[in-house]
């Protein structure tokens, strides 16, 4: 058992890149990526009619080696989450720490990414259904890039409000449809005839699109017209606004969860080859730049080697 729990806390660390294993994760991370990135590309060529089809088995094998990899990599990553600082800390079982992970959005985006495959086996799908959810798995990428991890934050934490602004907008989409409807409906009936049909314009002119297909042509249809677009470029920019703001967030408190660790580490005015371990694994857990990171250990460095100047000095600092 102690084995087993060793080679499960070894594999965890992998997967994490922390530690001694971070390398080893790093190289990991890589060759995933690169086989991600190669199914996009080979699922957007195999919907070209002629390419499929001479090169269907190549197509195929490449699936089934990739649906092959996907599922040991969910299987393993279900498997060592145990180990995971996050889910050890929930009481409780392993099952249940594992039906936490299970739930969280990294492993159900992992899920995603190979149930289209695993349901070809089981049910005949259309094959051009089937072709757009396996392009879902570009969404694995979240799993290895920093960026889209912040912004998945983003989504997270501004989710209440977010819901609030779109429920807002879709007040404003059905009142927008309404009016033009009233005001237009004699004049063009086969673009205006119906509020569901109005909603195309009203839909294009609310994201500030305005594909111009269906436009009012009546004075007051453009005085309307013209107010819901001036009321649409405010819409717009408030989700646009929560989520630069957000992001932003995000970024500052990776910052100073670093700076942080950097202070607590500092033990007189300077850091060990294991305190900068430590440090390094930190960084690139939160998505740091080498330069971010090496920035704030000298500025932490620095502060502290005046504090201890002025104390030496019998001076306040």
């Amino acid at each position: 058992m102690n084995y087993i729990r060793k080679l499960r806390q070894k594999i965890a660390h992998t997967f994490e890149a922390s530690g001694e294993y971070q390398r080893a994760g790093h190289i990991l991370d890589v060759m995933l990526v690169c086989l991600i990135m190669v199914n996009v590309v080979a699922i957007v060529l195999e919907s070209v009619s002629s390419i499929a089809k001479q090169y269907h088995e190549e197509f195929f094998l490449l699936e089934i080696v990739s649906i092959t990899i996907f599922s040991i990599e969910y299987i393993i990553r279900l498997w060592t989450c145990v180990d995971r600082v996050k889910y050890a800390a929930i009481e409780g079982s392993n099952s249940k720490r594992r039906l936490h992970y299970i739930f969280s959005p990294l492993a159900l985006i992992d899920l995603i990414a190979i149930l289209p495959s695993l349901l070809m086996f089981f049910f005949m799908l259309d094959l051009r259904f089937l072709r757009v959810l396996r392009l879902l798995r570009v969404f694995k990428l979240t799993r290895y890039s920093r960026a889209m991890q912040l912004l998945l934050q983003a989504f997270i934490d501004e989710g209440s409000t977010l819901l609030a602004a779109f429920f807002i907008m879709a007040v404003v989409l059905i009142l927008a449809s309404c009016g033009i409807y009233l005001l237009e409906h004699d004049i063009q009936p086969d673009k205006f005839g119906s509020i569901p049909a109005a909603m195309w314009w009203a839909m294009a002119t609310l994201t500030t699109v305005g594909y111009g297909d269906v436009v009012p042509i009546t004075p007051i249809g453009k005085l309307f017209g013209g107010v819901i677009t001036l009321v649409s470029m405010g819409m717009v920019a408030v989700p646009t606004g929560l989520l630069a703001s957000s992001f932003s967030e995000q970024v500052r408190k990776r910052r100073q969860v670093f700076e942080n660790a950097v202070h607590e580490q500092i033990t007189n005015g300077t850091l060990n080859k294991e305190h900068l371990s430590h440090l390094e694994d930190l960084r690139y857990k939160l998505g740091l730049s080498k330069l971010e990171a090496n920035k704030a250990i000298k500025a932490q460095l620095n502060e502290r080697s005046e504090h201890m100047f002025c104390r030496n000095c019998g001076k306040r600092p």
